[in-house]
């Protein structure tokens, strides 16, 4: 895979799938073909329902009776519910959406939230064990274990980490003697479920698939089942593969590298700044116990909020909900995230010179979903970077042949808290970041003092409304922008609002937005410069 797929492939990793309509066009069909076949996109996702969103000249009609069938109810315990009655075909999609993130993690333990929903998988008491009584106690040895070679190692007793090691090898076999293997996915298999997944971002979890519409009643007993009796077993065995995914994404990607020394330059003090997946450390030293207590803390029923569309009565949802989810018992409130982002008053750089084909990143500070320019950014990337009629691509790649790639997107890591607008290119060779660094960045001044004429600005935002609808003609994509918007804004039916948002962006909110934005004090560059050969630049 070229690196410039690899780049594109790291952001949407740290992205998230549900956010794909706020990608160009172009490049958001590639990417979700290169997911799907990497297993990383439920097929389900991409399905369409049978009946298509309209064209435009009814589309509002249609939007007011999609508005109609949405209902809306929250159990004694906080619980939100959102659902979309759809009859066209006997199919329901799901999503959970847990309002916790990278950014809601403890100093120290970074990844937890990710390692969680990676565990979340492995079933209760009652799935994924033959003998729960027996293998609990074996998982609580393994623990006792694992601190105790965490402190021999700290000792430097290295004859005691030896004869640890291999008992902990041990008792982990006779543990995993008891576990049923994904007993949870082959469960929803059987049922006719497809699409079983989850997803973790700075932002939230969200987990995810869809069933036959007779199978509501199936997935109100998993689904409450897993948040209600989680047993976290293979607890080891999944810190190994998350250590070796961070391998792979980050530590052996130059581009895995860029990108998270790049946003701990960009932010000195919102977690935004931290990776999702966690440092190596902090990851190593997780433990079940943090795990535990993150889940307590951070999984409360008022911290959920689900999605259900498709063919099911609202009625038998509320019924069945209150049956199953009304079980959890009502907790505090988890704590919010307070850090806030002081204002940046000069440029910050990070370079990294590794074996990699060169590369040029900025990012500029822009607010959060909720803020009025939110969809004023949206068209500012797209009049940049939508594909191969974007600024971008047509100055840098086909007119000064300066780059192979140019690209960008607003809302980078994440988009409930003030974030980045951020660009990047793959320098071309015999060409310089720096000759990057000033097209670019002509490209920009463009849009700060010459107005955006009106059939650009009408072709892109044409463009952004057919995303955001395309993104509704699924179940699930429904489900998971209702869920969102829910969350992120306070109310579901922003969603539909953004539409009239897009329509009513003139040149004057563009110019005023860029020239507000594109500041040299604003901007974060990176750099990534190949490695040089004894007695040449690195520019060479």
């Amino acid at each position: 895979m070229s690196q410039s797929n690899q780049f594109i492939l790291l952001l949407m990793n740290l992205t998230t799938w549900w956010r794909l309509r706020r990608w160009r066009t172009g490049m958001a069909v590639f990417l979700s073909a290169i997911m799907l076949a990497w297993g990383m996109l439920p097929a389900v996702a991409l399905a369409r329902t049978e009946t298509p969103v309209p064209q435009s000249e009814s589309i509002q009609p249609y939007l007011d009776r999609v508005i109609e069938k949405v209902s809306e109810f929250s159990l004694d315990n906080g619980m939100k519910f959102i659902v979309l009655e759809r009859h066209q075909a006997p199919v329901v999609s799901f999503v959970t959406y847990a309002d916790v993130g990278g950014v809601d993690e403890p100093d120290g333990k970074t990844g937890v939230a990710h390692f969680l929903e990676h565990l979340a998988f492995k079933g209760t008491t009652r799935i994924g064990t033959t003998d729960y009584q027996a293998e609990s106690q074996l998982l609580d040895r393994l623990d006792q274990l694992f601190e105790q070679i965490q402190a021999a190692k700290a000792a430097g007793n290295q004859a005691e980490v030896a004869r640890l090691e291999a008992e902990f090898a041990k008792v982990d076999a006779e543990a995993l003697e008891y576990v049923t293997q994904n007993e949870l996915g082959q469960i929803v298999e059987q049922a006719g479920g497809v699409g079983l997944n989850a997803a973790t971002s700075a932002d939230a979890t969200v987990y995810f698939y869809s069933f036959p519409s007779n199978k509501l009643e199936l997935w109100m007993s998993l689904e409450s089942e897993r948040f209600l009796d989680p047993v976290f077993r293979e607890f080891y065995k999944e810190k190994d593969v998350i250590l070796e995914e961070r391998r792979l994404r980050t530590d052996n990607s130059p581009i895995g590298q860029m990108i998270e020394a790049f946003l701990d330059e960009a932010f000195q003090v919102h977690p935004y700044k931290r990776p999702v997946i966690g440092y190596n450390e902090d990851i190593r030293n997780l433990t079940r116990a943090d795990v535990q207590e993150f889940f307590e803390t951070y999984y409360p029923p008022n911290n959920l909020t689900i999605a259900v569309v498709g063919d099911v009565d609202a009625s038998e949802v509320k019924q069945l909900a209150e049956t199953y989810f009304g079980r959890f018992k009502g907790r505090e409130k988890p704590p919010a995230v307070t850090a806030v982002e002081p204002p940046q008053k000069q440029t910050r750089e990070v370079t990294l010179e590794l074996a990699s084909q060169p590369w040029y990143l900025e990012g500029y500070h822009r607010p959060a979903i909720d803020h009025p320019d939110h969809v004023v950014y949206d068209i500012i990337g797209r009049l940049l970077s939508d594909g191969r009629t974007s600024r971008l691509y047509k100055s840098l790649v086909e007119e000064k042949q300066v780059a192979l790639t140019a690209q960008g997107f607003s809302g980078f890591p994440g988009d409930r808290y003030p974030n980045l607008v951020l660009l990047y290119a793959l320098t071309a060779p015999g060409h310089t970041v720096e000759e990057v660094a000033t097209a670019l960045r002509a490209e920009i001044e463009r849009l700060r003092t010459e107005p955006v004429s009106a059939q650009e600005l009408e072709r892109v935002k044409t463009q952004a409304r057919a995303e955001v609808l395309r993104s509704l003609d699924s179940n699930m994509g429904m489900a998971r922008n209702l869920v969102e918007y829910e969350v992120k804004t306070g109310d579901w039916r922003n969603l539909f609002e953004e539409l009239e948002a897009i329509a009513a962006v003139t040149p004057k909110d563009i110019q005023r937005v860029a020239q507000v934005t594109f500041q040299p004090e604003n901007r974060t560059i990176g750099r990534i410069l190949p490695k040089a050969n004894e007695g040449q630049s690195p520019e060479s």
